[in-house]
């Protein structure tokens, strides 16, 4: 039986207790690409803005953008553990960020609550992606906007080696995530595949930027 016949709202393992303090720790060591992103989304934000990340894990990149303007940043997680720990890491880094625990097919926010959402590095793990997306609409003012970042079904192995390499990891932890990435690989999508859940979704389309380990996908809620 599948997971969503389950009612399971992720594929894959639980990232819960020791798995997600692993997963916080292997990605705290990569802030560079949070740091990075998150001034280009924050270059796009207004003063104020309503932020929202969908899954945002140890809460890297919400805590950057948090720190970039005064935007009401709000994370939500399907994980206990990772709504846990990004509230520690927010925490430590000084700056209010409303984390909760919740399913993106099902969130736990009123309609037209956010100006911008995120998600980075999750979407592959919806075994709802079409009620993700309807969510990501609802909650979304008009005018607002949505990025999807994430890994390409059709990366190459090189590429992986190469965005491996940069992590600064020890040959054991770089071994362990070229194989973990490989696997991910296989529940991703290809560019078909985001148009056809776009056009089929409330937004209707989208615009998508292909890089050689994934893509940026970006939508609009018409105002």
């Amino acid at each position: 039986m599948s997971a969503a016949a389950m009612g399971k709202p992720y594929r894959g393992m639980a990232m819960e207790g020791m798995i997600a303090s692993w997963y916080a720790r292997s990605t705290g060591k990569n802030l560079a690409e949070f740091r990075a992103l998150g001034k280009r989304l924050a270059a796009e934000l207004t003063p104020g803005a309503a932020v929202l990340e969908v899954a945002p894990g140890p809460g890297y990149l919400a805590v950057e953008i948090a720190r970039l303007g005064r935007y009401a940043v709000t994370g939500l997680d399907i994980s206990h553990a990772f709504t846990r720990i990004a509230s520690d890491n927010a925490e430590r880094a000084g700056v209010a960020i409303d984390f909760r625990q919740g399913d993106a097919a099902r969130m736990p926010f009123a309609a037209e609550s956010f100006d911008f959402i995120v998600c980075r590095a999750a979407f592959k793990n919806f075994t709802d992606p079409a009620g993700a997306l309807g969510e990501m609409h609802r909650v979304l003012r008009p005018g607002g906007a949505a990025l999807i970042v994430d890994l390409r079904k059709d990366a190459t192995r090189a590429a992986i080696a190469d965005e491996v390499g940069e992590m600064q990891l020890s040959p054991f932890g770089a071994f362990v995530t070229r194989i973990i990435l490989g696997h991910l690989r296989k529940r991703a999508y290809r560019r078909e595949d985001f148009e056809r859940m776009a056009a089929a979704s409330p937004f209707g389309r989208c615009e998508i930027l292909a890089q050689p380990l994934g893509f940026e996908v970006r939508l609009a809620k018409r105002g």
